[in-house]
């Protein structure tokens, strides 16, 4: 999925319309947004992403206005105070710094576009004189804070392969998409696997199971759910993917399920008991879930706190790793 805020951008630069873009770079204890939360603010009131919402957007967004009359970038250094927070309830006791940036557009459609679609990692930051600039990838801290008030390094989604096209990849598909996965669906069934029941974001893949288990996976952090028509074909899956490298590794279904499949894999050899645990099965949080709904949001709930756990800031809600200076 696109990035809401690069790709306005981009839009506002093929446009020629003027806005102004806001930045949290930094943060002291206690506040709505992190570190590398953006928003843009059009001369009409409009807003695109969220800096906090609540009276702290509110108090940015007059800035950001003015900086589009006068065309000076500023900074913005905000305590959220008892008399700051008070008619929203934004009583957080936390500081945010950040930069406000007009006529952001005139970076470029492609310059935004590129950091947009998030084909490859890309470094930009904001420099000592408010310019927004490319910048090479850091690879110490350092580096990333030579000359710039802000960096961060833009990477793709992390991959979800979903084997299986029946209801709950159904109903998880297009939720992974809001949740920033780039998912691809597997299944042997045309009539399912299709973009009748699917999001058009969405990567379907229609074969044999033995060809589509086989297949690589992609360069980026990647996480896997097996939801197939039964059980033995969540076996027949999971014999391959098993020994994938992925981050983590989710199968629907029962205990006594997990219990059957492993201890045949355990006979067989098909995998060691270190590779079997790494399987979560039953796969989701427990909220007493009970519609495909409801177990397509537990499912990724565990999903997103995985990502969290295990790829941390390099791919947060923003996709961006952030370099405060």
């Amino acid at each position: 999925m696109k990035n809401i805020v690069f790709q306005a951008l981009a839009d506002a630069a093929r446009s020629g319309e003027s806005v102004a873009l806001g930045i949290i770079t930094g943060v002291k204890g206690s506040s709505p947004q992190k570190v590398g939360a953006k928003a843009l603010f059009y001369r009409d009131g409009r807003i695109k992403g969220t800096l906090g919402g609540g009276c702290l957007e509110a108090e940015i967004q007059q800035r950001a206005i003015q900086s589009l009359r006068t065309g000076e970038s500023t900074t913005f250094d905000l305590l959220l105070d008892h008399d700051f927070g008070w008619d929203d309830g934004l009583i957080c006791g936390g500081k945010v710094f950040g930069v406000i940036l007009p006529n952001a557009q005139k970076a470029g459609e492609q310059f935004w576009t590129e950091l947009a679609e998030r084909k490859s990692t890309l470094a930009w930051g904001v420099k000592n004189d408010f310019a927004i600039a490319r910048s090479e990838v850091a690879i110490n801290y350092q580096q990333s804070t030579i000359n710039y008030l802000y960096r961060e390094t833009v990477t793709p989604p992390c991959a979800l392969w979903i084997a299986g096209a029946g209801h709950i990849a159904q109903a998880v598909a297009p939720l992974a998409l809001e949740l920033d996965f780039n998912v691809t669906v597997f299944d042997d069934r045309p009539a399912l696997a299709n973009h009748d029941f699917f999001p058009d974001e969405a990567v379907l893949t229609v074969g044999e199971w033995e060809k589509l288990t086989a297949l690589p996976l992609p360069g980026v952090p990647s996480f896997a759910l097996i939801v197939t028509r039964g059980h033995r074909h969540d076996a027949l899956v999971l014999k391959d993917w098993i020994h994938k490298p992925f981050l983590f590794l989710g199968m629907i279904g029962s205990a006594r399920k997990s219990r059957t499949i492993f201890n045949h894999f355990a006979e067989e050899k098909i995998a060691t008991p270190e590779q079997m645990a790494r399987v979560a099965c039953p796969v989701g949080i427990e909220i007493r879930s009970q519609s495909v709904p409801e177990i397509a949001v537990s499912i990724m709930a565990q999903f997103i706190e995985k990502r969290a756990e295990l790829v941390g800031e390099k791919q947060v809600s923003t996709a961006a790793k952030v370099e405060l200076v």
